[in-house]
């Protein structure tokens, strides 16, 4: 019986389940939308909560900075989630994500989910987009690969040295 157990375990030790949860947390809250299966949804949803709540503190603010950058390792993110994300649900009394069920995924039948910060607008690339991002890359003169040069050593490149001499 699973009395009092209180977190799945994920197939992980702890401190790969710890850092398994700080990426994910990073990857949300700079992307504010992310796919993974559900239980690691179900796992990170209070944790990255959490964070968020500590990112509303009006008092004691470098604490709480402090406390969310020993999970959250990139400074860019840090801010992001005190300067917007706190901001954005400063009245909000919780419930900062949602999980979509997506189905089972093709290769081994896990069970996918969207984790999603509340409030996120999904925009996808429409065609139009794709195509002038490609054909962007191509008009500012995305440089080619150098000709490969005869590569030193014994025996090599003498047929490249014989084409070469007249």
């Amino acid at each position: 019986m699973r009395h009092r157990v209180a977190h799945r375990k994920l197939g992980r030790i702890t401190p790969h389940r710890i850092a398994l949860l700080r990426n994910l947390a990073t990857a949300l809250f700079e992307q504010e939308r992310i796919r993974t299966t559900l239980p690691k949804a179900k796992e990170l949803r209070p944790f990255a909560e959490r964070l968020i709540t500590l990112a509303k503190r009006d008092d004691d603010r470098l604490h709480a900075r402090r406390f969310v950058a020993r999970h959250i390792r990139k400074p860019a993110v840090v801010k992001k989630l005190f300067d917007t994300l706190g901001v954005r649900f400063a009245t909000r009394p919780g419930g900062y994500t949602r999980i979509l069920r997506l189905g089972h995924r093709q290769g081994d039948g896990a069970e996918m989910a969207i984790l999603e910060i509340v409030g996120y607008e999904f925009k996808p690339a429409t065609k139009d987009e794709k195509g002038a991002k490609k054909d962007a890359g191509k008009k500012e003169g995305v440089p080619k690969a150098e000709e490969k040069k005869p590569a030193a050593g014994k025996g090599a490149g003498k047929k490249e040295a014989l084409k070469a001499q007249p």
